[in-house]
């Protein structure tokens, strides 16, 4: 039987393949939800090559970005210089599976915190409400459905009911401000076009809430 492989070497390897320049826009679920908050401490799970990041940071945020891979801080961290912001974001390697950021913030994201490796992320994002202070948000976007040229298309993707479900969070501590998923045009390798879809979570800690 084939051993999967390590997901840091994954990753790395992933990131590699790259182009360390990303096209420098942030996630548009990212900015429906996040544009009009005030600007606190936020942090971003997977912050790949940094764009959200950069742009929460522009915004006036405090911002903390962990990412799994080296690399992928590099890029990010470079992305932050080039931006003019490299002074607002502290970026830092973490392993959310097995620690997680220590402290309270005002804004989480995580945005695509996927893996087609054995990843148990709703055990990141069950820790990750431990870590909303009342009155702040945890803003997940995650595929629902991904393009059909995808080499994993054929993977179980959750609609965001289901990924609602799997989180349970609790009503009596959180708000929900949006569970559904959202379509949106995707264009493809070859320039093909095709629809998919984000399931999207945005839960709201209710300010009476007790802090952990």
């Amino acid at each position: 039987m084939a051993t999967e492989q390590s997901p840091d070497l994954f990753w790395e390897e992933h990131y590699a393949a790259m182009s360390p320049l990303s096209n420098g826009i942030p996630g548009k679920i990212l900015v429906r939800f996040a544009d009009a908050l005030t600007p606190g401490k936020v942090l971003e799970l997977g912050c790949g090559r940094g764009d959200d990041s950069v742009w929460l940071a522009k915004k006036g945020w405090r911002v903390t970005a962990v990412d799994l891979s080296p690399r992928a801080l590099d890029y990010a961290a470079a992305n932050a210089e080039r931006s003019g912001v490299s002074g607002k974001i502290a970026f830092a390697q973490y392993d959310l599976t097995a620690r997680f950021p220590e402290g309270q913030y005002d804004l989480i994201v995580a945005s695509f915190l996927e893996s087609p490796l054995t990843f148990d992320r709703f055990s990141i994002f069950r820790t990750a409400l431990e870590h909303v202070t009342p009155g702040g948000m945890l803003l997940i976007t995650s595929h629902a459905r991904p393009p059909s040229w995808s080499k994993h298309a054929d993977r179980p993707f959750q609609s965001a009911e289901e990924a609602f479900a799997s989180l349970a969070p609790s009503a009596a501590e959180w708000e929900t401000v949006f569970c559904d998923d959202v379509s949106r045009i995707m264009k493809g390798p070859e320039g093909q076009e095709g629809e998919v879809s984000d399931a999207v979570i945005a839960l709201k800690r209710k300010k009476q809430a007790r802090q952990r």
